[in-house]
């Protein structure tokens, strides 16, 4: 037996672990023996190349850059290249494509560095879906994108999956114009169930027959979205199925507090029992004829069920069945027979309204095995102990700068609290929570509730430092329009992952907080250029206590790797500094883009040009004592901020222009994130697809001198 390495560009070089290598020729036409397998070593090529066994089916494989490397064989999934090719699999055989997939989210993980732990405990999950509905007619909607790379890789993306957040590769999450199977966009979660409820309606009035699934997760689960949604849903009654993967055993965050949902053989059959078709035609049956013998009949009928089914189901089950859903569960999430059983049934059932599948997975056991895999792979290896020394550990970053500093002030001052709320916590605000557990709030991802939970702290005596991520602020931006700034209520608003954020692309950036923020009449905002000047903001939002105040933070490391966090100094309101002194051009830089700004002028000075650097601090009150200054000393004015049209950039033209300077010799160009989004990328690659470098800010200030020919080979 043979395998013929086909579809191949001419002249490809083929390097073997074993020292063996080969190049095609124009037929491509190279013989590799034990089905693609040398000496027990598997070749993986890039996307564009395929082999062809003994079957007639070709089978693409992952690429990983351009060299080969030694990988568990996955016989089964590499027979899989979309869903259509699950639907005739034995369980058996789907058992085996789940260990293939497992095994294959492993080996990325271990290669790409990228945490796929989420979507290694949905493997059979994600099988049993795609083997029971037939996507892409029917929609299968995830709220987390960090579920769905086993969904990426049964749905043809297999070969792509090693660009997993890269730039021009895929996507952390799923993307409608990545893929067919990809209906709709996961972002920060809680949109599926909303989604799906409209695509469900809009099926029922154009008379079509798709199905639509959702998958929903613990931590969506902590979202007021979700909950307006599923009544929703349960008003209208539109077919739809909506499964909950609980990874944490219980539908409360606090889960040493409750008891966990055990899946056994009773609840198994239960949920078996809850999806059948006979189990709800005699449902049905018994509340039509609950209805005729009376409305009290009825209703007494119909709290039985309450009851009875509340006591089959685990806690917080009959919330669901309040809700309008028709609850089935638990069901064990790594048993595909299982899986199957209760989803074929579901599927079948035609009329039935909206239906709530509660799936019990175990993503920590996943998780410490192959935390276990690695380490047994790394001593095979030879590897030392030496790769966790101190001098390899992950540099100091802004948060780790933020929580030092707000430690030391709630030593000082008791009435300051935490209020975290997002995703997922940064480590140091994990070190903050353990040092003030009393003082430390994390309500998850339910925005609004913490914007206006701090207010009512601060309305209560305390001093609220409320702590939410950019891109997820703008969830609870009516909370903050309403229930602070409008009340004058002093809540500090700590802008975490500010701008643009890498690999996480623009489902997180921060772009918009420095425009929507700034708008407000009562809002004090501000940035810190460095880490020794978010110590001094620190003091400076404590020390406020007549009004809200915000300031915003990067994701990353620190610029100026200080090695001790002295107590902060509280800033004077509304004051910037000027950080050098030059003749020919001024840079006004807002946050982290001064660093940049003082890269521009060391360009610069290296072409002779004289260039001063001031920073901001603020945007509102805006320092207009400085923005005079450098334009009377200056006859040409940049500004810069990593933020959108509208931000620091508009509020210095709106004073430049009532102010009547822009009347007589400066010019003035603004330096802003451009009118569209930035995917995912490194971090310097989207700086510079910003053009926010200290290069393009060199460049910009040589086209504004006249000396295009220097900007144009600066940028070379």
């Amino acid at each position: 037996m043979s395998t013929t390495l086909s579809h191949c560009p001419s002249g490809f070089s083929v390097h073997l672990t074993h020292g063996l290598r080969f190049r095609t020729d124009d037929t491509c036409g190279v013989k590799l023996p034990n089905n693609g397998e040398l000496f027990g070593v598997n070749l993986y090529l890039s996307s564009s190349c395929t082999f062809k066994g003994s079957s007639s089916r070709i089978c693409s494989f992952p690429g990983v850059g351009d060299f080969f490397t030694e990988k568990r064989p996955t016989p089964m999934l590499d027979t899989v290249e979309n869903p259509m090719h699950l639907k005739n699999l034995s369980s058996k055989e789907l058992k085996q494509l789940s260990e293939d997939v497992r095994s294959e989210l492993s080996f990325i993980m271990s290669k790409t560095q990228k945490s796929m732990t989420a979507s290694l405990a949905v493997v059979e999950l994600t099988i049993a879906i795609h083997h029971i509905f037939h996507a892409p007619m029917d929609k299968i909607l995830w709220d987390s994108g960090l579920q769905t790379y086993a969904h990426k890789i049964l749905t043809g993306r297999r070969s792509l999956m090693h660009t997993l957040r890269e730039k021009d590769g895929l996507s952390s999450d799923t993307s409608r114009s990545e893929s067919e199977f990809d209906p709709f966009g996961a972002a920060h979660g809680c949109n599926s169930i909303s989604a799906g409820l409209g695509m469900a309606v809009a099926r029922d009035i154009k008379g079509k027959r798709d199905r639509i699934v959702t998958v929903i997760n613990n931590g969506t689960t902590m979202t007021g979205q979700v909950y307006e949604a599923m009544s929703n849903a349960g008003y209208l009654d539109s077919d739809m199925v909506v499964i909950l993967n609980d990874s944490r055993h219980s539908l409360n965050l606090k889960l040493e507090e409750t008891p966990k949902t055990s899946i056994n053989a009773l609840s198994s059959t239960l949920s078996k029992l809850q999806s059948s078709k006979l189990f709800r035609r005699l449902r049905q049956f018994a509340k039509k004829l609950a209805k005729r013998l009376g409305k009290g009949m009825y209703e007494w009928a119909a709290k039985v069920d309450e009851y009875a089914r509340g006591m089959m189901g685990p806690t917080g089950s009959t919330l669901f069945e309040e809700l309008g859903l028709y609850y089935i569960g638990p069901v064990d999430g790594h048993n595909i027979d299982d899986l199957i059983c209760v989803l074929r049934e579901v599927a079948s059932l035609d009329s039935t309204g909206p239906v709530l599948v509660h799936v019990i997975t175990k993503e920590e056991q996943i998780v410490q095995k192959y935390q276990k895999s690695e380490m047994m792979t790394k001593k095979q290896e030879g590897s030392s102990d030496s790769d966790s020394s101190p001098s390899c550990r992950r540099p100091q970053t802004y948060s780790d700068c933020f929580v030092d500093a707000l430690a030391m002030e709630a030593q000082r001052d008791k009435d300051i609290v935490v209020i975290h709320a997002g995703m997922g916590m940064e480590p140091a605000l994990h070190l903050f929570q353990e040092k003030f557990p009393d003082k430390f709030f994390d309500v998850g991802m339910a925005e609004q509730h913490a914007v206006t939970f701090s207010a009512g702290l601060s309305c209560g005596g305390l001093k609220p430092f409320c702590i939410i991520p950019s891109a997820f602020l703008q969830r609870g931006y009516d909370q903050v329009v309403h229930d602070v700034d409008r009340q004058k209520i002093p809540v500090r608003f700590v802008i975490s992952s500010a701008g643009l954020v890498g690999s996480d692309g623009p489902a997180h950036c921060g772009a918009f907080d420095i425009t929507f923020m700034s708008c407000l009449p009562n809002m004090i905002v501000m940035a810190p250029s460095d880490e020794v000047e978010l110590v001094h903001m620190v003091a400076t939002a404590s020390c406020i206590d007549d009004r809200p105040v915000c300031f915003r933070y990067p994701r990353g490391a620190i610029a100026q790797m200080s090695n001790s966090i002295c107590h902060g100094v509280p800033i004077e309101i509304g004051k910037g500094r000027v950080l050098a002194e030059g003749k020919d051009i001024a840079l006004l830089g807002y946050g982290a883009m001064v660093q940049n700004c003082l890269s521009a002028q060391s360009l610069l000075s290296k072409l002779g040009i004289e260039v001063t650097v001031a920073d901001a601090r603020f945007c509102k009150p805006l320092d207009i004592q400085l923005v005079r200054k450098l334009c009377d000393n200056h006859s040409f004015l940049i500004t810069v901020e990593e933020g959108t049209v509208g931000g620091f950039g508009s509020h210095v033209a709106q004073f430049l222009t009532l102010d009547g300077q822009l009347d007589g010799k400066i010019k003035w160009r603004p330096i802003v994130l451009p009118d569209q989004y930035i995917e995912h990328a490194s971090p310097k690659e989207q700086l510079a697809l910003a053009g926010l470098t200290g290069h393009h800010i060199a460049a910009t200030a040589l086209n504004l001198l006249g000396r295009t020919r220097e900007a144009l080979l600066l940028m070379c």
